[in-house]
Parts: C-alpha cells; structure tokens; sequence
C-alpha cells in the first residue's frame, strides 16, 4: 500500500512539473506572438485554400487565390519577425526534445536529445518567403498546396515546443487530417532539406 501511495504521489508531482513547465514554454512563445497577426493571418489562409479548392470553375479558385496574395506576404514577413524575436532568448530557454513525450527540462540535463527552436523557426520563415515568392516557379495552385504544408510545419513546430511531439502529431492529424510525414514530404525541398538537417544535427 505505501508504494501504491509513493508512486501516485510521485506521478501526482510529475504532471504538476510537466503543467508548469509547458505553461512557461506557452507564455513564453505567446510574449513573442502578442505584437504579430501570425496566427490570425495563417487562419485565414488556412480556410481561404479550403475555399478555393470547393470553388467552381477554375478560374473562380485561381481569383479567390490571388486575393489571398497580401496575407501570404504578411505571414512571410511576420513569420521572419517572429524568428527574429525568438533570437533574443538563451539556448536553454529554446531547447526542445526530440522524445516523443513532454520531459520537463530535459534540455538542462540531456541536451543531446534537444534541439533549438530558434533555428527552426529561421528554417519556416526561410522556407515560407520561399514560396511566397514562388522562387520554384509553380502554378498557383500547386503554390497554394505547398505553402498550406508549410503553414501545417510550423503549426506543428510551435505545438512541439509547447507541449511535446506527440501532442503536435495528434493535433496536426486532428485539425487537418494529415500526418507530420505528409506534411513534411508536402513542404518546398528548401524547408524539407533543412528540417531534417536540423533534426539529425
């Protein structure tokens, strides 16, 4: 009976670490994303590529596409800020482990499994101008699809850091009904390149 009680008391621990831990990482992504639209500008072209692909005929998608064009700049360029802004804070503060599951501060004790998110962000902001500025030369409709992964990408990255891996893949899959390796062989080689170097290190 009293292991029963040690280790419910010690699981009990444990998950207020973890709570406290990804609230810190939540707040403090969130301080760096209070003066930026990201999230609300990624949203509307989230649902404005949905849209499209219902629209009918062709030249109605390729309209509703082409007024989407100021928010693909804007997240570009606050995608860009953001990464910029992230520069400021210290590698512990940035690490996130590549384990599936949230271990709290792990990047403290076990560094070899982590790895910085400020220079993943560089690697969506990078990849996002990329394809805004379509520098692979794709219609537009194969542009809208490989920048929807790439705003799918960083969806997950943020996720990742705040919560853990796992919880990202779950959320990605739920909202938009892929998984991470889709995504990932979805994204411009510019971002699939770097992400995995970043990930192997």
């Amino acid at each position: 009976m009293d292991i029963v009680i040690i280790l419910l008391l010690a699981f009990l621990g444990w998950q207020i670490l973890r709570v406290r831990y990804q609230r810190a990482r939540i707040a403090l992504l969130g301080r760096h994303l209070a003066s930026l639209q990201l999230e609300r500008h990624m949203e509307t072209l989230t649902e404005g590529y949905t849209r499209a692909i219902r629209e009918e005929p062709e030249s109605r998608q390729l309209q509703v596409l082409d007024m989407l064009s100021q928010t693909e700049r804007a997240v570009a360029a606050q995608a860009q800020s953001l990464a910029d802004a992230m520069q400021k804070e210290n590698l512990q503060a940035a690490g996130m482990s590549t384990l599936s599951l949230c271990v709290p501060y792990i990047e403290r004790f076990l560094p070899a499994v982590t790895r910085d998110f400020r220079k993943l962000l560089h690697i969506h902001a990078t990849g996002l101008r990329h394809v805004v500025d379509n520098d692979s030369g794709w219609d537009a409709k194969s542009r809208a699809y490989h920048l929807s992964a790439e705003l799918y990408l960083l969806q997950h990255s943020c996720h990742w850091f705040c919560k853990s891996r796992a919880v990202a893949d779950a959320r990605l899959l739920m909202r938009h009904q892929v998984n991470h390796q889709k995504v990932l062989d979805s994204v411009s080689e510019v971002t699939r390149s770097a992400y995995l170097q970043w990930l192997q290190r």
